[in-house]
């Protein structure tokens, strides 16, 4: 049965007097009123059965809460813990781990990609993944927007997740000469999946693990695995043409890892914003460069660095990513000249969970 707008407003209502769960608290009771406020009204606008958020301030994690449902169906609430699809924001995940790559010296970011990664066929112009990380290398998106298209919505799993995203796209004619034009591509970051597997000798989810989550402390970081039992996983939900919340279209992002294929917790994000913010995944100047804004072949300036988007929203540099797929939406941000940041993740589709972040980072930014 589809969930009605007043019975979600009940469950929102009593997750929060009841089961609303902080595992963070270093804010006083004003702020986090204000932050807390913010989420319910996201919550209640946009009908999202759960959010977590988490906030960073001076580079110290120092709040965090689960809203309302993880699972409607089985009366489970959201916590920080609770574990959402990223969706995009698995790109900066992946792009630090290249970087590390780079800073090496094990990974050439001008040299053509096939050298890394052979599988993928020369194309009429080189592509380096310097122009893969920075959506320049002319790799198409999905066919379409379509949740009908069988790639947006696939439903097949692949044990080997590279070479079958791969297969996806490598073939395809570019979208556009590499270096001269930005399109976003999630495909690309399956490509960038495959130079790091050669540039390190490892799997790439192997590769991940080892030098991305265990460093930061991200311990509950995982592959969106349908066939796996994963501990507070949550559901994921849609909102039809008529304002009710269903249950997602069914998706197997197996093909898409490294682009859009990771769980995480507003936890574990948060703790990797910190290990960002403190230097214990990259050098500053590794740090710096990810997060300067690509150069187009013509001399302007696109809004996307390395894996990462940047912006000045707020009056100040901000570097962060949005996501959405599925019974997802997602969003985080970092301004590092503060060293303040916040996650957040929601557990339904097509809502605009960049919206909240920038009202919890309005807080953030705005205190004494």
């Amino acid at each position: 049965m589809a969930l009605t707008r007043p019975l979600l407003k009940l469950i929102i209502i009593l997750s929060l007097c009841v089961t609303a769960f902080a595992q963070q608290n270093k804010l006083n009771d004003a702020r986090r009123a204000q932050l807390e406020s913010a989420v319910t009204k996201f919550m209640a606008e946009s009908s999202a059965p759960g959010v977590s958020v988490a906030v960073v301030e001076g580079g110290e994690y120092v709040w965090s809460e689960g809203f309302g449902m993880a699972d409607l169906e089985n009366f489970v609430p959201a916590t920080p813990q609770t574990l959402y699809r990223l969706a995009s924001i698995s790109k900066p995940l992946s792009a630090t781990g290249a970087m590390e790559l780079w800073e090496r010296g094990k990974l050439d970011l001008d040299a053509p990609v096939q050298k890394y990664c052979p599988a993928f066929p020369q194309k009429p112009s080189p592509i380096t993944t310097r122009e893969v990380l920075g959506h320049l290398g002319g790799i198409r998106h999905y066919k379409s927007e379509s949740q009908d298209d069988p790639e947006i919505g696939n439903t097949k799993h692949f044990d080997d997740p590279i070479a079958a995203g791969l297969d996806f796209f490598k073939s395809d004619p570019l979208v556009a000469t590499p270096g001269t034009k930005f399109s976003y591509s999630t495909q690309g970051f399956t490509l960038v999946g495959c130079v790091m597997q050669g540039a390190s000798s490892q799997k790439y989810v192997d590769y991940m693990r080892e030098n991305v989550f265990v460093p930061s402390g991200m311990n509950d970081t995982r592959v969106d695995d349908r066939f796996a039992i994963i501990p507070r996983r949550t559901r994921f939900y849609h909102k039809d043409d008529s304002g009710h919340v269903v249950n997602a279209d069914f998706l197997d992002s197996s093909y898409k890892i490294p682009g859009g294929g990771w769980l995480s917790s507003a936890d574990d994000m948060a703790r990797f914003e910190v290990a960002m913010l403190h230097d214990r995944l990259v050098k500053p100047a590794t740090r710096d460069l990810m997060w300067t804004a690509q150069t187009l072949a013509n001399g302007s300036k696109s809004v996307y660095a390395l894996g990462w988007g940047t912006g000045n929203k707020l009056g100040a540099f901000n570097v962060g990513h949005s996501g959405g797929q599925q019974g997802t939406s997602t969003y985080f941000m970092i301004v590092p000249e503060r060293k303040d940041a916040i996650v957040v993740l929601a557990n339904m589709d097509d809502v605009d969970s960049s919206a909240l972040g920038l009202e919890l980072m309005k807080i953030v930014l705005a205190k004494q």
